[in-house]
C-alpha cells in the first residue's frame, strides 16, 4: 500500500506524521519505505540518522545549440510552450531550468542544429535504519522544477509492503507528482483559519485526482471547530488526531520521534491503521 502524507500548506505536521507512522509500522514488523519527496528541504532523516548506502545523480536531457548549423528560423522557439528556448536577432538562447525535456525543439529543427545534452538537477540518497528504508531527494540549488526528481525518488520505494510518501506542501505540480499513483492520501491540517483555507484547496486537488483520502488533525486541541464542521459537511473522515502536547513539540525540536519519547501515543496509530484497513476494504 502506498500512502501519501500531504497538505495544502507548510508547517501543518506532514513530517511528524510520516516519520512516526513509518517508525510504528517498522516496529510491528512491516516492510516499510519512507520516501521524502520534499526535495527542496528533506528532513525525515533528522529523526533517524540512517546509514546512507547509495547516492545517485539525477539528470535531465536539455537542448544544446550548434551555432554553425543554426539558421535562426525560430521554429524551435515557436514550438516550445514553456519559454525554455527563444530566438533573438537570429540567435537561439536556451533556458535549461525551464525545459521539460520533451525534445520537441530537437525534432522540429530543419537543420539538426539542436542536440541533447545531460544536465544534473539533483540526487537521490538511500539509507537504512533498523530495516527501514529511507529515501530522499536533494534538488540542486537554483533548479526551478522538482517533479522529475520526485518521480525518481518515488521509484526507489517499489517492492516494499508499505510505502509512506512525505509530500511537498501546497497543491501545485510537486505535490501532484508526489501523490500520483498512491492508494491513499492522508491530508494533514490544523484547526486554524489558514489551515482550513488550504485544506479546502488540497481536498479539491485530491478529489480531481480521484484518490481516496481522509484527514489528520494536528494540534487538534487549539483553534476552533470550523475544520470539524467543514469535514462533516463534506463527508471527510478524520482518522487521526494529534493533540497540542508540549512534550511532542519538545521531542520534535530535539530531532526525536515522539513515539520513542511518548510510547502511549502508539494507540492513535493503531486506530489510524484500523481506519486505513476499513477504507481499503470498501
Amino acid at each position: 500500500m502506498q500512502i501519501a502524507i500531504a497538505s495544502g500548506k507548510g508547517g501543518t505536521g506532514k513530517t511528524i506524521v510520516s516519520s512516526n507512522l513509518a517508525y510504528y509500522l517498522n516496529k510491528i514488523g512491516k516492510s516499510v519505505a519512507l520516501i521524502d519527496c520534499d526535495v527542496e528541504e528533506p528532513n525525515n532523516h533528522i529523526f533517524y540518522e540512517p546509514t546512507w548506502f547509495a547516492d545517485e545523480n539525477v539528470n535531465r536531457l536539455v537542448p544544446q545549440v550548434d551555432t554553425i548549423r543554426c539558421t535562426g528560423c525560430e521554429k524551435c522557439a515557436e514550438f516550445c510552450q514553456f519559454g525554455a528556448i527563444v530566438c533573438l536577432k537570429g540567435k537561439v538562447l536556451t533556458f535549461p531550468e525551464l525545459c521539460h525535456s520533451c525534445a520537441g525543439c530537437i525534432n522540429i529543427c530543419p537543420t539538426s542544429a539542436l542536440e541533447k545534452t545531460s544536465r544534473k538537477i539533483g540526487e537521490v540518497q538511500l539509507g537504512l535504519k533498523d530495516n527501514l528504508l529511507i529515501v530522499q531527494g536533494m534538488l540542486r540549488v537554483g533548479e526551478a522544477m522538482s517533479p522529475p526528481l520526485i518521480k525518481e525518488v518515488k521509484r526507489h520505494g517499489i517492492g516494499k509492503e508499505i510505502v509512506i510518501i512525505d509530500c511537498p506542501p501546497g497543491t501545485s505540480c510537486p505535490m501532484i507528482q508526489a501523490v500520483k499513483g498512491s492508494d491513499f492520501v492522508l491530508l494533514v491540517t490544523e484547526p486554524t483559519p489558514f489551515g482550513l483555507n488550504d485544506l479546502k484547496l488540497a481536498v479539491e486537488t485530491i478529489r480531481e485526482l480521484g484518490i481516496p483520502f481522509a484527514l489528520c488533525l494536528n494540534r487538534s486541541t487549539i483553534g476552533d471547530e470550523k475544520v470539524w464542521d467543514y469535514c462533516k459537511i463534506e463527508n471527510i473522515p478524520i482518522i487521526l488526531e494529534i493533540p497540542d502536547d508540549r512534550q511532542i513539540a519538545e521531542a520534535y525540536s530535539q530531532g526525536k520521534l515522539f513515539l520513542e519519547v511518548l510510547p502511549h501515543y502508539e494507540k492513535v496509530f493503531v486506530e489510524l491503521l484500523t481506519s486505513l484497513e476499513e477504507i481499503k476494504s470498501c
